[in-house]
């Protein structure tokens, strides 16, 4: 699989140790990235890939994503020079600008800026740079630096979008991006010329861009049931990623109705409601083989990496076996 990674995709709700022992189980298998999600309302990642950074060796780890809403820029950059000096200089930044912020009163004004301004002032830091920043969300003042010394000025940086705004301004300064939420091939090409308007603008080889696709994965050897589950996952953000794929059209009124079990707790029900081809679009199911035609349709589209995200399977446990003992091979296998 020259060039391309499969990657672990891990929630924070789990209690402590559960992390190390499956980033382990995840490092033997050969899976090459772990990241932990920094959905709102579980815990900080930080917490999860410190564990996860002394538990490995080999893999790249980092959070997808923090947001420059509820964290600070110079917060971010000690929180990313913490886990690159815990893992040896295994670690990459992942930058959204956040979903559902408004349950804890957030609001999210000028979200390119904000992004853009966050990176570099995060960036300066770790490079030691005292010349200070000026911009229209983010000040540094001149003089201002870390009192602390880093493992690495310049981590990875990853930005976590949909949109082609979004896209282009990764195009501009990030090493990668990561469109959460989809398993869809049809959407690489899309990406990849939205990526090209920044990488464009500013002389980057478009190539140089990595893209990143993950989205909710059970795997299991009885595979109606690994897809049963899938589809009671996908159903809790359908409304959330379904308009922003232009690639797929859904039955008329099937968001509406989708949404309105969640809302009323039925989440099965709402997850009977999705097609086969609906859930191939917006999820990885099915038994190892499926998981591993669908992944590698995506590796032969041009994603760099594929991110097999939570719940892993029926347990996260059985889960990730599954991923690393029958999955893996069949990509190893596909690429050899």
């Amino acid at each position: 699989m020259t060039g391309v990674e499969i990657g672990l995709g891990l929630q924070g709700d789990k209690p402590a140790g559960a992390y190390a022992r499956l980033a382990r189980a995840a490092e033997s298998y050969g899976f090459d990235v772990l990241t932990v999600f920094g959905d709102l309302m579980y815990q900080p990642p930080l917490f999860a890939l410190l564990e996860i950074a002394q538990a490995t060796d080999r893999v790249r780890l980092g959070p997808a994503c923090l947001n420059p809403y509820s964290l600070a820029p110079y917060e971010i950059a000690g929180q990313l020079a913490a886990l690159d000096l815990a893992s040896h200089g295994r670690a990459y930044l992942g930058l959204a600008r956040g979903t559902w912020l408004g349950a804890v009163g957030l609001p999210q004004p000028k979200p390119l800026a904000t992004i853009e301004e966050a990176t570099a002032v995060v960036y300066r830091l770790l490079r030691g740079d005292r010349s200070g920043y000026q911009g229209s969300v983010f000040t540094l003042a001149p003089g201002t630096a870390l009192r602390y010394a880093v493992h690495r000025p310049d981590p990875p940086l990853l930005l976590g979008a949909w949109g082609p705004r979004g896209a282009a301004l990764a195009g501009r300064i990030a090493d990668e991006l990561k469109v959460g939420g989809t398993a869809n091939p049809d959407l690489v090409p899309i990406v990849r010329d939205r990526i090209r308007v920044g990488a464009d603008a500013v002389g980057r080889d478009v190539d140089a861009i990595g893209i990143v696709f993950g989205a909710v994965t059970v795997v299991d050897t009885d595979g109606a049931a690994a897809r049963a589950r899938a589809r009671t996952e996908v159903a809790m953000y359908l409304a959330v990623v379904a308009d922003l794929d232009p690639t797929v059209v859904l039955p008329d009124g099937l968001v509406a109705q989708v949404g309105q079990l969640v809302d009323a707790g039925e989440h099965e029900a709402a997850g009977r409601l999705i097609p086969d081809g609906v859930l191939d679009r917006f999820a990885f199911s099915g038994t190892p083989e499926q998981v591993a035609a669908q992944a590698q349709r995506l590796i032969d589209a041009g994603v760099r990496r594929v991110e097999f995200g939570t719940p892993h399977g029926l347990t996260d446990e059985r889960g990730v076996e599954l991923l690393g003992a029958a999955v893996l091979p069949l990509l190893r296998r596909g690429r050899g």
